[in-house]
């Protein structure tokens, strides 16, 4: 049978009966943590344990642990990371080996609970419209460092057995209004996006996934990226992704209509899987059921990303800290 062409989350610290039930039924292709679903260790091993049991397969679980304000896993489960950007300015010419470090140390503290990728890197260009929601979230404001870090980034989670989620695809950089609350509009012209927002993301077309932006491209389209044939296209064909592409939580308002008609209309735009969090179960059960199963080609998609999952690489933490704070001068931790 083919996955679900969801990722669904759980409402609490352990799977409901219902909850167990639905996911046996509708078999999401996997789950997304938040803080609400984190207590301890031990807990959180046996959530994951519980919602990979629910499908029968060993699903990916992802989360964002990107650092700064979003960050799920906090102290004493993980390190309480600086902000992105606040990070890689602190290493200065250092930042490519301190952005691989982090990552590192990050797929250590994920792997040891049960998770198996992040929702990064940020491929999206920080620029003065930026909004504060996302300003300090990104790596950089010009296209050379913003790859080469995100690249740090992604092969420090890789080689941890995380697959990274490059965000936000094609490019949320340019939005000054916050995508969880209003739908931002972008109005630069298309020589201007190619050249500097969609060209990060094309350096970055090998990864096994990608998560959507919620903004409207004017140069392309009156739709939001995540519900626009054309973006999705362009994604595809210009930019050269072919990865798994999850929406962004389609529970954010910068979507308008029911929860099954967004997810209906992302999935015939072109995305492989929807992403819908933080809603009561009648509403995860009315969207697993309208979203279906995937498609062929978003299976293939599919398999790629859990098969991009290595078994880690042999880490020395205790080196790997005192290298990180040596390269940033101590300045490591938010």
């Amino acid at each position: 049978m083919r996955y679900g062409a969801t990722i669904l989350d759980a409402e609490g610290l352990r799977l409901s009966a219902d909850e167990k039930a639905l996911f046996a039924r509708t078999n999401p292709f996997g789950f997304i943590l938040f803080a609400r679903n984190i207590d301890s260790a031990d807990q959180t091993r046996a959530l994951c344990d519980e919602l990979r049991e629910s499908v029968g397969r060993n699903c990916l679980i992802t989360i964002d642990q990107e650092g700064g304000r979003v960050q799920r896993l906090r102290p004493p489960l993980a390190r309480q990371w600086r902000p992105a950007l606040d990070h890689a300015m602190a290493a200065g010419e250092s930042a490519n080996r301190a952005m691989y470090l982090r990552a590192r140390l990050i797929a250590d503290e994920l792997r040891s609970v049960g998770v198996d990728s992040n929702c990064a890197p940020l491929a999206d260009l920080a620029g003065p419209e930026t909004h504060a929601f996302l300003h300090n979230r990104c790596y950089g404001t010009d296209l050379s460092t913003v790859v080469t870090r995100a690249r740090a980034t992604a092969e420090g989670l890789l080689d941890g057995g995380v697959v990274p989620v490059v965000k936000h695809i094609p490019g949320h950089g340019r939005a000054n209004l916050d995508s969880h609350k209003d739908l931002p509009c972008i109005t630069a012209p298309l020589a201007d996006l190619a050249r500097e927002d969609f060209a990060a993301f094309a350096a970055l077309n090998h990864l096994p996934m990608g998560m959507t932006a919620h903004l409207v491209y004017e140069a392309l389209d009156t739709q939001p990226a995540t519900l626009s044939p054309r973006v999705m296209q362009m994604i595809r064909s210009d930019i050269g992704f072919d990865g798994l592409i999850m929406s962004d939580d389609i529970s954010m308002k910068a979507l308008s209509g029911t929860p099954q008609g967004i997810a209906c209309d992302t999935l015939a735009a072109g995305c492989d899987v929807v992403l819908f969090c933080n809603a009561p179960l009648d509403e995860r059960t009315a969207v697993a059921e309208a979203a279906g199963e995937m498609t062929a080609t978003a299976q293939a998609r599919a398999e790629r990303a859990e098969a991009a999952r290595r078994n880690p690489a042999p880490l020395d933490i205790t080196a790997a800290e005192a290298e990180l704070s040596a390269l940033m001068g101590g300045q490591v931790y938010g």
